[in-house]
């Protein structure tokens, strides 16, 4: 059996067991918002949007935790992408998703200690880290303070435009996190890398 691999360490497991939680208590409250019956709401309106606020702000500091920590360890290398040969490899990655892994193949491109990612898997977290989700903090924090938006963009109303850039990139977030757990379920075992992400130690296959 290979060795287990120990690539998430203390601060990074804290960091996105927090970063989970925040991230179901704004779809949970963000939804109550957007789509509840205002006679029968999933969560009252004034505290869905008082809970929604103060997960935002907490989501907004534990970014910045993630940012200072990519940037101070080792973690940060494993989202620097080389463009040189990405193509082919984000096609033999789909190609093992929609067909290996259910024939039992070996991954393409299995973890080490230098490689906590495969290609597809960095492509995506580089948009959803350092694309998504600064535009769903900045957006967030400019409907909670309105005065500081633009008024009008092309005769739109800017808070209005700043509400559904919030909407589309939450959508698009929370497509993320049901992919990101149906993914998760493919190591050694069903529950091998969330038992990872409580120990620190990838299991290899």
């Amino acid at each position: 059996m290979a060795e287990r691999i120990y690539l998430y360490p203390i601060w990074l497991r804290i960091w996105h067991g927090i970063n989970a939680l925040l991230f179901l208590v704004l779809l949970a409250t963000g939804l109550s918002m957007q789509y509840s019956n205002p006679d029968l709401p999933l969560i009252r309106f004034d505290l869905a949007v008082q809970f929604h606020n103060i997960a935002g702000l907490i989501l907004s500091f534990n970014y910045l935790i993630f940012l200072a920590g990519n940037f101070s360890t080792k973690n940060g290398s494993f989202y620097q992408l080389k463009l040189s040969g990405l193509y082919k490899e984000l096609i033999l990655q789909m190609e093992y998703y929609l067909f290996g892994v259910f024939k039992k193949r070996p991954s393409p491109f299995p973890v080490t200690k230098s490689r906590k990612f495969n290609p597809l898997q960095k492509v995506t977290y580089l948009i959803t880290m350092y694309g998504l989700i600064p535009v769903i903090i900045i957006t967030g924090l400019a409907l909670m303070f309105p005065e500081f938006i633009i008024e009008k963009v092309f005769q739109s109303s800017g808070i209005f435009l700043t509400a559904i850039l919030h909407t589309i990139v939450g959508f698009m977030l929370s497509m993320f996190l049901v992919i990101h757990v149906y993914f998760s379920t493919m190591g050694s075992s069903p529950i091998s890398n969330f038992k990872s992400m409580m120990n620190g130690y990838h299991e290899p296959h």
